[in-house]
């Protein structure tokens, strides 16, 4: 006589996911997708569920730039792929406008995730991100091209005729770039998220729940204690102060995290075009602009959306250094609920200004900014993101450090961290991503910031 006996069940993994920006929300969709409702996946963020007021993560803004204009082929490639699902995956789709790009470019891109280093000798920008499609295989031809300054000019109607050109010889000019919602792509992934057996929770993360050498969850401002067996920072701008009040509290020096990322700002800013100027700029792309390089970083603009609002964003890129009760002195965004995001200096929204200056001269002289924010993300040394274990508390795993380039990645980049999570991640990328990897000096990263917000009151 035989016997049959039940298999035993299968484990149900539990996830943990701090913060609800394109990383967190990305990697609930895709943990879930993976896993299905055996997964116990939460998401905890401090921005309720139903609130209708504004998010402070980056990655909820008016709209953000969706490109595959890479010098550094690993991006490129992986950027062609989040553009592939947002052109033709139905949950994504509704929110993107393949616009195009238009980028005045000097050639002074950093080394790194969001340049690629100087290239082959006399190599433009253009001419490397020209290399990287035909290496990945994709069109060029009328898609992609570097045009002469003067005939640049005549590009779309005229509408970069007066910006600054500088020193710059030639313009990308990518026909297959664009930009994306990004208030409705973050919402409806969010609720897409909660329709597949997310949980979501609206509250203030105070602290993570640390147990000998393993993290076991986070406790909430109100006293709650959440805990899984895996807790993921999708954190973005939060993170070093996340992590240092955890080395403080526990005494392990070896949880925070050091140079490795720095809370970083930038301000954009936005005015609503008259109907008449709105239809001229129908057809606008959106517009990457380097000039000038002694300023910082980039600046440039995006097109009208459906409110005719058009955006600006500004090319200084500051830091808000604070002391911490263990006297550590790290850069963290302000401790008001909102970040202090509409609170903005006179000096930043003159760098707003600048921005329409430099993209459109005489043409933008008339306009009157009307709203501006200061959009805070977590930037690290290389603009490489972090997608790793943290290596001094088992069950922890950092997702975060966007470097004003990780929002367009949302469809695809959780797909990553679960690969991570599961110890599948490709070793390229795995080294790449990794907390403990090589420190680098800063000196010609763009995005780092060097000046302090205090500075700018």
């Amino acid at each position: 006589m035989t016997s049959t006996l039940d298999p035993a069940p299968t484990p149900t993994p539990s996830y943990l996911i701090v913060g609800a920006g394109a990383f967190g929300v990305s990697t609930a969709l895709h943990l879930k997708a993976r896993h299905g409702p055996r997964a116990d996946v939460t998401l905890i963020d401090r921005h309720p569920l139903a609130s209708t007021t504004p998010r402070v993560a980056a990655s909820w803004d008016w709209n953000k730039v969706v490109r595959a204009d890479y010098a550094d082929p690993t991006y490129c490639a992986l950027a062609l792929a989040a553009q592939d699902a947002w052109r033709a995956d139905p949950a994504w789709r509704p929110y993107y406008r393949e616009t195009g790009i238009y980028w005045i470019s000097n050639g002074e891109r950093m080394e790194g995730a969001d340049g690629g280093g100087k290239g082959r000798h006399g190599e433009s920008f253009a001419q490397r991100v020209m290399r990287n499609f035909e290496k990945l295989g994709r069109e060029r031809d009328g898609v992609l091209r570097e045009v002469p300054v003067q005939e640049a000019r005549r590009e779309y109607g005229g509408l970069f005729e007066h910006a600054d050109y500088g020193t710059v010889q030639t313009v990308l000019v990518n026909r297959s770039s664009g930009w994306a919602d990004a208030k409705g792509a973050l919402e409806g992934a969010i609720a897409r998220a909660v329709e597949m057996g997310v949980r979501y929770v609206g509250a203030e993360v105070e602290g993570l729940v640390v147990e000998g050498d393993r993290a076991v969850g986070v406790r909430t401002r109100d006293g709650d204690v959440i805990t899984a067996e895996h807790t993921v920072l999708a954190t973005g701008a939060f993170t070093p102060l996340l992590l240092q009040r955890a080395a403080e509290s526990t005494g392990r020096a070896d949880l925070a995290a050091g140079g490795r990322i720095v809370a970083a700002g930038v301000t954009t800013g936005l005015t609503t075009l008259d109907e008449q100027t709105a239809a001229r700029f129908a057809d606008m792309p959106v517009c990457i602009q380097e000039n000038p390089p002694e300023r910082g970083a980039s600046n440039g603009s995006l097109p009208p959306n459906e409110n005719r609002q058009l955006k600006w964003w500004g090319q200084c890129i500051f830091r808000n250094t604070q002391t911490t009760p263990g006297g550590a002195r790290i850069s963290a965004p302000p401790l008001k609920n909102d970040y202090a995001q509409w609170e903005v200096p006179e000096k930043l929204k003159e760098d707003v200004k600048y921005a329409n200056k430099a993209t459109f001269g005489e043409i933008g002289e008339r306009w009157e900014l009307e709203q501006y924010r200061i959009c805070w993300d977590a930037v690290t040394p290389s603009q490489d993101f972090i997608i790793s274990p943290h290596p001094a508390a088992a069950g922890l795993y950092i997702a975060t450090c966007g470097s004003f380039h990780g929002w367009k990645f949302m469809p695809i980049i959780g797909d990553y961290v679960a690969q991570m999570l599961e110890g599948a991640l490709a070793p390229d990328l795995a080294a790449r991503w990794a907390w403990d990897r090589e420190i680098i000096d800063t000196a010609r990263n763009k995005v780092w910031p060097r000046t302090e917000l205090r500075d700018l009151l």
